[in-house]
């Protein structure tokens, strides 16, 4: 593969894009201005309702949740970047990915650390082989019928997990220690080793990805491909080749993933489908083509959803997923590239 290009494909001269990237700044600026203005005045109200205490303490609970809706939300960035395709099936792939390395572990007896990463392997090869077999064949800009496809592949991988797994619910191991005593305090409030851990790993996984995609090989086809499909084919990329190694980090990411939450809930064949729609707003937050805007956006809606669901009691028990859904549909009608996201150029 053979790529000589001095800019992006379609990029403007060098003039009109230093001022296109100013103005992308001061619009993602101003964006991320008004969420935390926006949260800095609720968090004044709720000092004042509940004291600071208890405020910090479900700042650090939202944070943390944040960090995980991120992370399924950096999977979806992957795919969605590589084909303009919001991916539906992600959860479920990822659920399938926990499930694996659950029995790598339990029936396979291999350390936990092992298990994912045989699991994530696993997951990524059989989504390449996906990707290859029921992706490939259908016209790239036909979107309709791809987003069809990873419906219909949700529901297939649901039906297979319950085939395999059962529906009983499963306790899943942590990376982390765990104990009741495992904890550190932070202002008073309690910050526990598998949640820091599990926020540290994360933000591993976002700066690896972050230098695979901006210094190697593959990921300057990645990022030409995510540009312009026709002009990545003219300058030699390997569409099909490049749109696969997607599907498959994705599915690696989104397995890593299901196993860092499944130890926060029960495993079993749904568990990540509440995750997969916070994940959805995340996306649509911070940028469905940003990498980094993926966990703001995650980390934004974990607080969001935190505060409001902890302070209003009105909105307790199932807000959470309403004020998904309102996160969705306020950003896409007033800001539809989200906080950190590129705005497309077409001409016409």
């Amino acid at each position: 593969m053979a790529i000589t290009t001095t800019g992006r494909p379609d990029a403007p001269p060098g003039g009109a894009r230093d001022v296109l990237a100013l103005r992308r700044r001061r619009s993602a600026a101003s964006g991320l201005g008004v969420v935390v203005a926006l949260l800095a005045a609720f968090s004044v109200y709720a000092v004042l309702d509940g004291g600071f205490q208890l405020y910090l303490q479900r700042v650090a609970d939202g944070v943390l949740n944040g960090f995980l809706y991120g992370m399924v939300a950096l999977a979806l960035v992957l795919v969605f970047k590589a084909t303009g395709v919001i991916n539906f099936a992600q959860g479920a792939m990822g659920m399938v990915g926990t499930f694996l390395a659950f029995t790598f572990a339990e029936k396979g007896g291999l350390p936990l650390v092992l298990a994912i990463a045989l699991a994530m392997v696993v997951s990524a090869g059989a989504a390449a082989g996906i990707e290859r077999t029921l992706i490939r064949p259908f016209d790239a800009n036909n979107h309709l019928a791809i987003t069809i496809v990873t419906l219909a592949l949700y529901l297939a991988l649901n039906a297979l997990a319950a085939l395999l797994w059962g529906f009983d619910p499963r306790g899943f191991p942590t990376l982390f220690p765990h104990g009741p005593d495992d904890f550190f305090t932070l202002g008073g409030a309690r910050v526990y080793y598998t949640s820091l851990g599990t926020a540290l790993l994360i933000v591993v996984v976002v700066v690896v990805l972050q230098l695979a995609l901006s210094r190697t090989k593959l990921g300057l086809a990645f990022r030409c491909v995510s540009t312009s499909v026709e002009s990545s084919r003219l300058l030699g990329v390997h569409i099909g080749r490049t749109v696969q190694s997607s599907w498959a980090i994705a599915a690696a990411v989104g397995t890593l993933a299901g196993c860092l939450a499944a130890p926060t809930t029960y495993l079993d064949p749904t568990f990540m489908d509440k995750i997969l729609i916070y994940a959805f707003a995340a996306a649509t937050l911070g940028g469905l083509d940003s990498i980094a805007g993926a966990v703001v956006g995650g980390v934004l809606v974990g607080l969001a959803i935190a505060l409001l669901t902890g302070y209003i009691p009105a909105l307790s028990g199932q807000f959470g997923l309403g004020c998904a859904f309102f996160v969705i549909i306020a950003v896409l009608q007033f800001k539809p590239a989200g906080l950190l996201g590129r705005r497309s150029q077409e001409r016409v």
